[in-house]
């Protein structure tokens, strides 16, 4: 989708059409989206929302909707799914489609993508732009050069010719770090990267990212598309309302986060093994921090534990803090759980209890039921989120 949280908040906001427009909210939050007009003055994603305001004085600033972004990309995917069934949802703005089935009854992939687009257009009231190629990275690429609300097919034989002149940089596992290794390498361009032997960037990136990366330079991406694919994790993250040099409240806002993460995953019938826990300073350097359980969870008193170890083990005594976040990764069915017994903790009275809270809430709101470190002080509320 092009833009597309603005581009859903212009639904109910037409006389913004054609002006800059930013989605975000308050003088620290960052930047959730901004229109292709306010893009002009330098205003990005992420971008913290002084300085969006700085660059574009002029921008209409809206508040997120989340619900109302739901339901739009709910319908977006089911005009996907309408055509195949074979949708992979990567974002709640974007998906790979294999069209292959549908090819018969709906002509050359050129064709199916125009029909996409425009039921898009005609059903949700938003463009997408769409990149048609053989495989996932092309595909990604292409779209993103056809932006906004474009077109682009890369024919197999024509695949290597789109990619050599792309910066390494474009190739997906191709971070910072390892763009930075390329260029002291003297590889700029993924044609660079191609004529590079293999047995080359295998010693210089290691054996997995330096073939991986060669294979992708000339277009071998053999990765299907997977319909259906469960999410690959859950998440939460708060910025304060100033930065925060104080361990107690930064605990209490993980204990926050690692709740509501818990409560999705119970919601979706998830557990997971991973925790992770993601900090963000005054400064905006961010360090991430993970760990990998014995079994899957999906108790927020154990989520809790680990994130506040995490934290814990980073000692960073009076650092001034504006954000912190708490995900849980490599998720299965709870259904499908086995748990350890031990001597020391009784895990089912705990998954009861906030089974207990669930309920709590389905009927009385969010909230209902809380941990009493989370009863909000007067002091507590100058600091939170």
């Amino acid at each position: 989708m092009d833009a597309f949280y603005v581009s859903v908040s212009l639904l109910d906001r037409p006389e913004l059409r054609g002006l800059p427009v930013v989605v975000g909210g308050g003088a620290r939050g960052v930047v959730l989206s901004a229109s292709y007009e306010a893009r002009r003055y330098g205003v990005r994603s992420a971008m913290p929302m002084g300085r969006a305001r700085r660059l574009c004085p002029e921008a209409a600033v809206v508040p997120p909707d989340h619900t109302r972004y739901a339901e739009v990309s709910r319908g977006v995917m089911e005009v996907f799914r309408s055509v195949t069934p074979v949708v992979e949802q990567v974002s709640p703005d974007e998906a790979f489609l294999d069209v292959a089935g549908a090819r018969r009854l709906l002509g050359d992939p050129v064709r199916i993508a125009r029909l996409l687009r425009d039921r898009v257009a005609d059903e949700q009231g938003i463009t997408c732009s769409v990149g048609i190629a053989a495989g996932k990275l092309v595909a990604k690429l292409a779209s993103t050069r056809s932006k906004p609300d474009g077109l682009l097919h890369v024919p197999r034989e024509r695949t290597v010719e789109f990619l050599h002149p792309l910066p390494v940089g474009a190739l997906w596992g191709v971070g910072e770090r390892t763009a930075e290794q390329l260029r002291r390498l003297g590889l700029h361009t993924v044609g660079d990267l191609a004529h590079t032997p293999a047995p080359t960037l295998r010693r210089a990136l290691g054996d997995a990212l330096g073939q991986h990366l060669h294979d992708l330079s000339w277009g071998r991406d053999t990765r299907p598309v997977v319909g259906g694919a469960p999410a690959r994790s859950v998440s939460a993250a708060e910025t304060f309302s100033r930065d925060v040099d104080d361990p107690d409240v930064v605990r209490r806002e993980l204990l926050r986060l690692a709740e509501r993460v818990a409560a999705r995953l119970r919601a979706t019938g998830s557990a997971g093994r991973t925790v992770s826990l993601t900090v963000r300073f005054a400064d905006f350097t961010t360090v991430s921090r993970s760990r990998t359980l014995a079994e899957p969870t999906d108790l927020g008193r154990q989520v809790y534990a680990t994130a506040r170890e995490l934290y814990t083990a980073l000692r960073l005594d009076r650092a001034r803090i504006r954000l912190v976040g708490v995900r849980v990764e490599q998720l299965v069915d709870a259904g499908q759980q086995h748990h350890q017994l031990t001597l020391d903790e009784w895990p089912e009275d705990w998954r009861r209890a906030e089974h207990a809270v669930d309920r709590a809430a389905a009927r009385f709101g969010a909230g209902a039921v809380r941990p009493a470190a989370l009863i909000a002080t007067a002091e507590d509320d100058r600091s939170r989120p």
